[in-house]
């Protein structure tokens, strides 16, 4: 994932990312990254967090109302981060990384921790910003979260199975994603 974001130092061969080389300059708003803990500010405020990053990709400031709003943050958008829940934390940090609306955003674990309302809420969400044209890679270890997506690149021990969601449960007989997995991985 860091590697598609162009923040892993280390990397044999190329990774091309919308065309250009991962990490390009043009790709800083085009490609974003929420990581699996809260990447903000504790001592600012949901509002404070978001306009610093506004200010530095130079975006108009109507952007973040939007963003909160998209995240049912609105009413904790002057609270310090440092007062909110995980769940909240984790909701401001992928506030920041969809602040610039771009074309790729790569989330790690982005409903780790949150109530099944909050994790249905948010696979709404990208369900929606899919259907707009966004593209979303998703990590996750919980393979019924999988079962949202279209696609599903299974990574295990440098084993790599690639298809469908349907495709691969329908290839090893398996009901769920979960078991789709063990399939595919164990033979």
């Amino acid at each position: 994932m860091r590697m598609i974001v162009g923040t892993q130092a280390r990397v044999d061969g190329t990774v091309h990312v919308l065309g250009l080389p991962a990490g390009h300059r043009q790709l800083r708003t085009k490609v974003t990254y929420a990581t699996q803990q809260a990447s903000v500010f504790d001592e600012l405020s949901v509002r404070e967090n978001l306009s610093y990053v506004a200010d530095i990709y130079g975006l108009r400031r109507n952007r973040i109302d939007e963003v909160v709003g998209q995240l049912d943050l609105t009413a904790k958008i002057d609270e310090p981060v440092r007062k909110l829940s995980g769940g909240q934390r984790s909701r401001v940090s992928l506030a920041v990384a969809l602040l610039p609306d771009p074309e790729l955003v790569v989330l790690d674990e982005p409903t780790v921790g949150l109530d099944p309302i909050l994790r249905t809420q948010m696979w709404d969400l990208f369900k929606e910003l899919a259907h707009k044209g966004t593209t979303l890679i998703i990590s996750s270890h919980i393979l019924d979260e999988a079962e949202h997506c279209e696609n599903v690149l299974f990574i295990r021990d440098g084993k790599v199975s690639h298809t469908h969601a349907e495709t691969i449960k329908r290839e090893t007989g398996a009901a769920t994603l979960e078991a789709a997995f063990v399939e595919a991985m164990t033979k």
